[in-house]
């Protein structure tokens, strides 16, 4: 049986290249060789204090049935290597990118349209059928995105995140003319700002406590940055806003003090958006939001549709991306030089993507 080379997930800590079976074509499916895959703050939170979001042995992801070890990477670009029967949207030899969601298609949510938020959801590259750390992987037709001649594959590793920021703003209530708190300057967080930039936001706060991270903000767009550790952030939003708060907030920080002084900052009928994971339970101060009728929301990834939004925005030039990517490793080297470097040194990175194309060192 042909083997291949694949970045795996075994537990905590323990991130291997392992020889497993290429994986076949079935019908209604593409098989991809992956080219470059993001390390996103997902597969960070398992590598540190994992498995979380992947299936532990005993308890398999409902759709996919598997347990670890698992191919990491949902954030990923390839060509397509091969068709399944009944799929004609793309062919072999087309640059594709994938959005990663797994969906049962029959729960409440699903039959709703909102397979984002389907009752046994799971990831590509999280809950199993492969992912993009592998030389190859399959993946329903439906999830392959094909990339326009002028996206690259490494900004087409990109889509994914960025979606995740456009669908956070797309099911707000942002309007043009809205000034707008963003919290936190992380990847997620910069892709929420490019997308305002892109809609037309001119008055773009970001609070962030790194320096790094604040210059990237501006870099992408932010009109205002605020370290919070140096300054009132409540005195300072109501200092840019003319006095009247931000109108929408989005939480890409996760953090507890973040939430108590972004309700503040929100205007009264102003909105927080939270788009962050959290890894402990938070706690809300109830009257700050009933007596200026703040409302508080969450959004879950991206639904179906913004996949095309973000690569149209991308290949138009709404979005310009690309400064995004601060580093490109090989297969071999993603605990090493990927996790290790996003918890040693993230300040100074945005989006490593590993290499998948250029295959393993030694």
């Amino acid at each position: 049986m042909a083997t291949m080379n694949a970045v795996r997930f075994h537990g905590q800590k323990d991130i291997r290249v392992d020889r497993i079976p290429i994986p076949t074509i079935k019908p209604g499916w593409v098989k991809i060789a992956p080219k470059f895959c993001g390390i996103c703050g997902s597969d960070l939170h398992e590598y540190m204090g994992g498995a979380n979001l992947i299936p532990s042995p005993g308890h398999p992801h409902p759709i996919t049935g598997e347990t670890l070890p698992l191919t990491l990477g949902h954030e990923f670009s390839g060509i397509v290597e091969e068709i399944g029967d009944g799929v004609a949207h793309v062919k072999k030899g087309d640059r594709v990118c994938v959005q990663p969601t797994i969906y049962d298609g029959e729960c409440r949510a699903c039959v709703r349209g909102l397979v984002n938020c389907c009752d046994k959801n799971g990831f590509i590259g999280l809950s199993g059928w492969g992912g993009g750390m592998s030389e190859y992987t399959t993946a329903p037709a439906s999830a392959v995105k094909l990339l326009p001649n002028n996206v690259s594959l490494e900004i087409g590793a990109l889509i994914e995140p960025l979606s995740v920021g456009w669908h956070a703003v797309d099911i707000s209530p942002f309007k043009p003319g809205d000034s707008v708190l963003v919290l936190g300057g992380g990847p997620i967080g910069l892709a929420v700002i490019q997308v305002l930039v892109g809609k037309k936001c001119h008055n773009i706060i970001v609070s962030e406590v790194s320096k790094r991270r604040r210059e990237f903000a501006r870099q992408f767009g932010a009109h205002h940055v605020i370290d919070p550790t140096q300054a009132d952030l409540v005195e300072e939003v109501e200092r840019l806003t003319d006095g009247q708060g931000a109108d929408v907030g989005f939480d890409a920080a996760g953090v507890q003090v973040a939430v108590d002084t972004a309700f503040k900052a929100i205007k009264a009928r102003g909105i927080l958006v939270n788009i962050a994971i959290w890894e402990k339970r938070a706690t809300l101060f109830m009257n700050d939001i009933v007596f200026r009728e703040r409302a508080y929301m969450g959004v879950a990834t991206f639904a179906l549709g913004d996949f095309e939004a973000v690569i149209k925005a991308v290949s138009s030039g709404i979005i310009t991306p690309g400064g995004m990517i601060t580093k490109k490793i090989p297969m071999d080297q993603v605990a090493e030089q990927g996790f290790k470097a996003l918890i040693e040194d993230k300040d100074n990175h945005v989006k490593i993507l590993v290499d998948v194309g250029a295959g393993i060192t030694d």
